[in-house]
Order: structure tokens, then sequence, then C-alpha cells
């Protein structure tokens, strides 16, 4: 099972609906995916987003065990992530897309967790975890993490609205609508409620209820 971590903003879930929606919809094997609301969590720190600090704890949250990928809210999985998991290397302690400003690097980071053992809460409430100190960092496929406006996104197996998802009319200019608004229908649709609970009991109480409504 592969381990995923959103970073939630609770201003806005929609970006973590999706975003989880993407990852599901594309994985060849189960995925395990966890949102990280701050609420919940044992770090108060907060920085532009809510998961600013939060990310960090993933490593703490696996137990300092197995491998585990965080992902910022505001992305879009365009292929399978069994794919990121398979070019983890053991020698790294956390592996991210280096080809762009440092400051984007912790938007994706795939956490060998035994080796992240510095990244404890006191340690991310108190320290510069985002100064990637705490041990080796390794590099991702550049197609993992394009950031749309600032570089070409026609390889992406994932893409970053870094500027605002295209929810917004501000950053709906900058392109790759359409994709991240058909994974926002998907993950909001539904059949036809005969086509799920037609054929079960339930189906005979509703039309008793109906009966008797009339």
């Amino acid at each position: 099972m592969f381990h995923c971590f959103i970073g939630v903003d609770v201003r806005q879930p929609v970006a973590a609906t999706v975003l989880q929606m993407s990852i599901i919809s594309r994985s060849s094997s189960p995925v395990s995916v966890t949102w990280l609301v701050q609420s919940q969590l044992p770090v108060r720190r907060r920085g532009l987003t809510d998961f600013t600090f939060t990310r960090y704890l993933v490593p703490y949250l696996m137990g300092y065990k197995d491998r585990a990928l965080f992902l910022d809210g505001d992305m879009l999985v365009q292929a399978d992530i069994a794919e990121l998991f398979a070019v983890a290397d053991s020698k790294y302690a956390v592996q991210v897309v280096k080809g762009k400003q440092r400051f984007e690097w912790p938007s994706l980071m795939l956490f060998n967790c035994a080796k992240c053992t510095t990244l404890t809460p006191e340690f991310i409430e108190n320290g510069r975890p985002q100064d990637l100190q705490w041990g080796e960092v390794g590099e991702l496929p550049g197609e993992w993490n394009r950031c749309v406006g600032y570089e070409d996104t026609d390889d992406a197996k994932l893409l970053h609205y870094t500027c605002g998802l295209p929810a917004f009319p501000e950053t709906a200019i900058l392109g790759r609508v359409d994709e991240w608004k058909r994974d926002l229908s998907a993950a909001c649709s539904t059949v036809p409620w005969a086509d799920l609970m037609a054929g079960s009991i339930h189906a005979q109480v509703l039309e008793k209820i109906r009966a008797e409504s009339r």
C-alpha cells in the first residue's frame, strides 16, 4: 500500500478532495490518503497555508517507518502514483523535484521516514525544517511537479496549480483548467439512486414510506 499525505487548507477543502480523487483513480495499487488538518496535529505553527509546516510531520505520523509521499493540496496527479514510489532511493532521507525554485521543493516530498527522525513535532514547531537540512536530498523526475504558469506542462504527470486553483477566474487564464474540473466533476458525481439501491432491501422501506405519505 502506498501512503500519501495531502496538505489541507481548511479555506478550500475542494483542493484536497480533487487531488485525492486524482490519486486514487489512477493508482494501480491500494493507496492510503491522509489529510493533514492542522487542528488535528501537534504543530500550531502556520505560514502562508495551514500546511506550510505540518507537511514535515509525515515521518512522525508514519512512526518513522516505511515511505510516504507528501503533496501540496493544489496539485493534480495525472499518472500512476506507483511510478513515484518505484524510483524511491534508500540513499536519501527525502526526494523532491529540484528543477525549480527552491521554495517549491517541499511541495512534493517522498520521505524515507526512517532517515527523518530529526523531524519531531518540537523541531518542526521551533526549527527550520524548510531548509531541508535534516538529511541528504535526492531528486524525483521533473514531470512529477510541473508548475502551471511557470513552466511547460505538456509532459506533466503532476500538475501544480501553485498560483491558485483553476476554480478562480483570476487563475483560469493560466491553462490546464479542464483536467482539474474533470476530476472535480468525478469527485462530486454519483449514478442515479435506482442504479445503486433499487435491488436492495432499502428500496422496500422507501416504497413503504412513499405509500404512507400519499
